[in-house]
């Protein structure tokens, strides 16, 4: 029998689970650990309350996660319950999926005043997850600043962007639509220090834009390149850019203005006792590269978020490239017996699909590894031997069965016209489950 821990419940930590059953069948038993006691990781608490349609892919790790030989381990925190050493004594292989949850940090002057924050915990807190469900975002000034040219950027935009009425079948957590229903904003400013070739925005983020009740995106011809220069982006990207040349042309009319601002970089946050603005440098490509150009400005505003990217959770005693913020890793191969995938071997890239390949990948190492007797042939102890230890040492674990209660329990209480009111408080949920 083959004994397998995973590190994460995400897309990452499911596809490798998935992998790991069809590689041995009943031959190995996998535990899925998690210091939430609720699976999927980002499709939970990342992926925007807005998008149900991909939240629906969460149906497909249930499939894996209710097999006989795959076990969710909620409620356990990975360091302090447990040690990552005790894991790898106990598992024939460990595999870290723990995503990339902490903001790569915005470096300039003010970036720790209050009112400033990072998207992990911007969209953790519309998102219900438990450690940013305290944020209170100040959406009373007339201006808020997303920093940032990516899908991530246009999801807090059209978040802040959107109606009570527009939130109906979105599962946002009631007490950010609370919030977002006091909001009196005028104009949110998007920050880009590239320009419109090189954003990272997708067709479909981009077009939903243009559909807001209230809300209407706002694009400076002069930012545009000439026309022509279209023809040599990929087909996605030709898209994106035309969508932003759609925006020029229109002529906004509605309360709201979602104004990008390209070739603009933040160069300080100020404030006394709370954010009140953002000093902009105006930016120039050369050859690839960005450089300032002197021009400076200010935009007031009571609202700063910082898209800029998303960095790994360090583990003691496991070797870590701080320049990428992930695990350093050859091709998924930390040290003997311990690999990682997702975001947490290749940093913040690629979409929910692309961990699928990944996953699979890392189980064909382990199975090779195993094979070449790399990882030892002595029997591990593996489910017993945690559980026993949990035992020992009082560890409440969550099962997927539990999980389940959680999730009846969230249905229920949900408003009308939601999917569900997600329990943003650790304790609730384990009281759910029981």
């Amino acid at each position: 029998m083959r004994h397998l821990a995973i590190v994460g419940s995400g897309p990452a930590g499911y596809y490798t689970a998935e992998a790991a059953a069809k590689q041995w069948g009943e031959d190995v038993r996998v535990d899925v650990f998690d210091m939430l006691p609720v699976p999927y990781g980002l499709i939970r608490t990342g992926v925007a309350p807005d998008h149900q349609s991909i939240k629906a892919v969460s149906r497909r790790y249930e499939k894996t996660a209710l097999s006989d030989n795959v076990r969710f381990v909620g409620n356990v925190c990975i360091g302090e319950d447990v040690t990552l050493d005790e894991l790898r004594v106990l598992y024939d292989a460990v595999v870290l999926a723990t995503g990339a949850p902490h903001d790569r940090p915005l470096g300039i002057e003010g970036a720790d005043l209050p009112g400033v924050y990072g998207s992990a915990e911007f969209v953790g807190w519309y998102n219900g997850h438990p450690n940013h469900a305290d944020l209170d975002p100040d959406v009373l000034g007339k201006r808020a600043v997303v920093i940032g040219n990516g899908n991530v950027a246009l999801d807090i935009a059209r978040i802040l962007s959107k109606t009570a009425e527009e939130f109906a079948g979105s599962d946002i957590v009631a007490h950010a639509l609370d919030i977002l229903k006091t909001s009196k904003l005028e104009e949110i400013v998007i920050l880009g220090r590239r320009g419109p070739h090189q954003i990272a925005m997708t067709p479909k983020e981009l077009g939903e834009l243009a559909q807001l009740e209230r809300a209407a995106p706002l694009v400076e011809n002069s930012d545009l390149p000439p026309e022509s220069e279209d023809e040599a982006l990929e087909p996605g990207q030709r898209k994106s850019v035309q969508l932003l040349r759609d925006f020029a042309a229109a002529k906004p009319d509605k309360p709201l203005t979602i104004h990008f601002d390209f070739f603009a970089r933040p160069k300080q946050i100020s404030g006394d006792g709370t954010v009140q603005a953002v000093e902009v440098e105006r930016t120039e490509v050369i050859d690839g590269k960005v450089g300032g150009t002197g021009e400076t400005y200010t935009l007031p505003c009571s609202l700063v978020v910082a898209a800029i990217g998303y960095r790994s959770a360090p583990i003691p005693g496991v070797p870590f490239d701080e320049k990428s913020g992930r695990f350093a890793s050859e091709d998924g191969r930390i040290l003997p017996g311990l690999y990682c995938v997702g975001w947490a071997r290749r940093g913040p890239t690629g979409t929910i699909g692309t961990n699928k390949p990944d996953g699979f990948g890392i189980i064909e190492k382990v199975a090779a590894d195993m094979a070449a007797g790399v990882l030892g042939g002595e029997d591990k102890p593996g489910r017993p031997g945690f559980d026993a230890l949990a035992e020992k040492r009082g560890i409440d674990i969550v099962t997927f069965r539990d999980w389940q209660k959680i999730e009846e329990a969230e249905i229920a209480a949900a408003r009308s016209g939601a999917p569900r009111e997600k329990f943003t408080i650790v304790e609730e949920m384990i009281r759910a489950g029981r």
